[in-house]
């Protein structure tokens, strides 16, 4: 491990190494950091944000999500190809949106409110029964597409929390270079203290990324996080990410632990975490609303990630995820990643989402 930026200030040092790493009674280690040197960050930050730029140009957004959501669209095979609107093509419709995991309640609403469209609009062609469903989706998804802000805050804390193999680090990775090329400052914090490949990860991607990542071997990530956030304040930084061990619903004693990360960070910011993110690997489907319940009901979830949507035909679970949302403000969905590059996480738009998924090649 490298130690702290050697060029920032003594007080500085002294304000991140002695602050108490969590209640007195539960004295932890004190974390450690991965830095890159201050000229060197910002150096390498034009470069970053020309190196996206440069990589966005090769192909667009917009191909590449219609390229990860490939396998889910798919499935419609060739029912918009038809002749006609009938009921075998409703009938199928229907199964369609199942298999891609809409949910039964999605499905019924969407097609509701499509052959209500047939009949007031007197739609004749599988075409236009296809831009209808675009429009139909393109609505029911709208309420979850909320863009995070994140100058309110300085630091801005983001927790971020999920199961094991849903991609928190992965997501971590992406995230920091996207707020980099927003001009922000970023750290990291490794709060995955219970799996040495995590931590060695979230450190590959701060060296990729040239930013500063705390963290320690073992021992109690609330440390981990409460330090990070003191060296954010120390350092001016712009935003911290904060890693979590991965956790199932059904698991209540860890489930509290993590719930612990949040009391300890809110001990350095009342305000503080700005953001807790949830992560769902989208391949779970219809599993996604019962972690949805559970995080939030352990940490109050403010936003959703929904990953690895280029490896499943089960797209549609967004549209389940919009359903089923409890009455009131929808949690909203923050990013949706389509791939494994870096430019691959990207913020959701209901719009982009559903022209992907049903307009043809």
């Amino acid at each position: 491990m490298f130690s702290f930026l050697k060029k920032k200030s003594a007080n500085a040092d002294a304000q991140v190494k002695e602050s108490p790493a969590v209640a007195p009674a539960t004295e932890a280690a004190p974390a450690q950091a991965v830095a890159t040197p201050v000229t060197t960050q910002v150096e390498t930050q034009a470069e970053t944000q020309a190196g996206i730029q440069a990589t966005e140009q090769k192909i667009g957004w917009k191909d590449r999500l219609k390229n990860g959501l490939a396998r889910t669209r798919s499935q419609l095979g060739g029912l918009f190809s038809r002749a006609k609107i009938d009921d075998e093509l409703l009938e199928e419709l229907e199964t369609t949106l199942l298999m891609a995991d809409v949910g039964i309640d999605g499905t019924e609403y969407l097609l509701d409110a499509l052959k209500k469209r047939v009949r007031q609009d007197k739609l004749e062609s599988p075409a236009q029964l296809q831009a209808a469903l675009t429009e139909l989706l393109t609505d029911l998804l709208q309420p979850l597409e909320a863009p995070l802000e994140l100058d309110a805050h300085k630091p801005f804390v983001i927790m971020l929390a999920g199961i094991n193999g849903a991609g928190k680090t992965t997501s971590i990775g992406k995230l920091a270079r996207h707020f980099q090329a927003q001009g922000k400052s970023v750290l990291l914090a490794a709060g995955d203290t219970f799996r040495a490949a995590a931590r060695e990860q979230l450190v590959a991607w701060g060296e990729r990324n040239h930013v500063a990542v705390i963290a320690q071997e073992s021992g109690d990530p609330a440390a981990v996080v409460f330090d990070a956030i003191n060296a954010a304040k120390a350092r001016g930084i712009d935003v911290v990410l904060a890693d979590t061990a991965g956790r199932l619903p059904t698991q209540l004693h860890l489930m509290e632990e993590i719930a612990k990360i949040k009391r300890v960070i809110q001990k350095v910011d009342a305000t503080a975490p700005h953001e807790v993110l949830l992560v769902l690997d989208a391949n779970i489907g219809q599993n996604a609303l019962a972690q949805l319940q559970a995080f939030d009901k352990a940490l109050g979830v403010t936003g959703l990630i929904v990953t690895k949507l280029d490896g499943t035909a089960k797209g549609g679970v967004i549209a389940a995820i919009a359903r089923q949302q409890p009455t009131g403000q929808p949690v909203a969905l923050r990013y949706i990643g389509v791939g494994e590059g870096i430019e691959d996480l990207q913020p959701f738009k209901a719009s982009e989402f559903a022209s992907a998924l049903f307009e043809a090649n």
